[in-house]
């Protein structure tokens, strides 16, 4: 095997922490990894490489040999202990026999009990890609078993559905032991789903070849727009056009809720812009207990046209009529303006 040094090989520096370090492996094994590139010898060379200097450097005491002597150090020239290296152990590291799963006794010779031992990492990078069988086809330890892709697919439902909850059929393709399937699930949505909330439907993916553990189906729910309503977390929120007149004199509207209908009085002198709270009207809280509320926002509709029966009518009336309190108020002050700069 080549004399590269370890730290080039894995892309790190030397300086490299030891979660660096097996992140770096972690993305190298996982593309040169033989049964990956089944017949390709240059991979084959290249994996044993980086799973040399691996082996090496996520071992403090490995690492700190190799740092001061070398290569030298870390194939049993330094150090001593044993003929497989400075820290015994048969194999090495200069081909497969030294690797968890390979050989006898695994990349620390022994055993060191490290939870991020050599074994441990083949067991994380190759566990969910290989199924159960190790690094180059090994069966000297268990493995996870290899699980399907996971899937998912988009939901639209109405804000009606969404308050109530409700039951959707989802047709979608899957694979199925390498074949493609059509499939036909009931999901259930729960009452006071948000936008964009995924809903689990496990063992629903792709089934991988050969066996293993199928993926999951995540059913993404999409809430269409509503002509009138807006969700706000759990309130519900609605814009409320009124005439002048029913400001004026006030007056009692029925409105749609998500649910059903209600009632809402609006007092005289109600102005554009002012908030009226309907208690619980909103959507239901997920798991906890009560619901939001439907927040309606008046707004005054002021005409563009009047007859000329109506300006008549109004010119009498503005002849007669006091300023509102706000008017009052805004007069007053700017009264004061003036005259400062007078």
């Amino acid at each position: 095997m080549s004399q590269k040094d370890y730290y080039s090989l894995l892309n790190v520096s030397r300086n490299a922490t030891g979660d660096e370090i097996k992140s770096a492996y972690r993305k190298l094994a996982m593309k040169l990894h033989p049964d990956k590139n089944p017949g390709d010898k240059k991979s084959e060379e290249k994996f044993k490489e980086i799973s040399a200097a691996y082996d090496t450097l996520s071992d403090p005491k490995k690492r700190e040999v190799y740092d001061q002597f070398g290569h030298a150090g870390a194939q049993g020239g330094f150090g001593g202990g044993g003929p497989g290296g400075p820290f015994g152990g048969g194999g090495g590291p200069g081909g497969f026999g030294g690797f968890g799963g390979f050989g006898q006794g695994g990349p620390r010779g022994g055993g060191s009990g490290d939870p991020d031992s050599f074994q441990d990492i083949f067991g994380d990078v190759f566990g969910d890609v290989f199924g159960s069988r190790g690094p180059g086809g090994g069966h000297g330890r268990s493995r996870r078993q290899q699980k399907g892709a996971d899937l998912r697919y988009s939901l639209n439902i109405s804000f009606e559905e969404a308050a109530t909850g409700c039951e959707k059929i989802v047709s979608f393709m899957r694979q199925r032991s390498g074949r493609d399937e059509p499939a036909k699930l009931s999901v259930t949505v729960p009452a006071g789903v948000r936008e964009g909330q995924r809903l689990k439907l496990s063992g629903e993916g792709d089934s991988p070849m050969g066996g293993g553990v199928p993926g999951d189906l995540f059913v993404i729910v999409h809430l269409e727009t509503h002509p009138i309503f807006v969700r706000e977390e759990n309130d519900l929120l609605l814009d409320l056009p009124i005439s002048y007149i029913d400001a004026i004199l006030g007056t009692s509207v029925e409105l749609p809720t998500l649910t059903g209908k209600a009632a809402l009085k609006i007092p005289p002198g109600t102005h554009s812009g002012q908030l009226f709270r309907m208690k619980a009207k909103g959507f239901p809280k997920v798991g906890g207990f009560g619901s939001g509320d439907m927040i309606v926002k008046v707004l005054v509709d002021t005409p563009e046209r009047l007859t000329a029966h109506e300006k008549e009518l109004f010119q009498k009336l503005s002849a007669s009529a006091e300023d509102t309190p706000m008017v009052k108020s805004f007069k007053e002050k700017t009264s004061q303006v003036l005259k400062s700069r007078k």
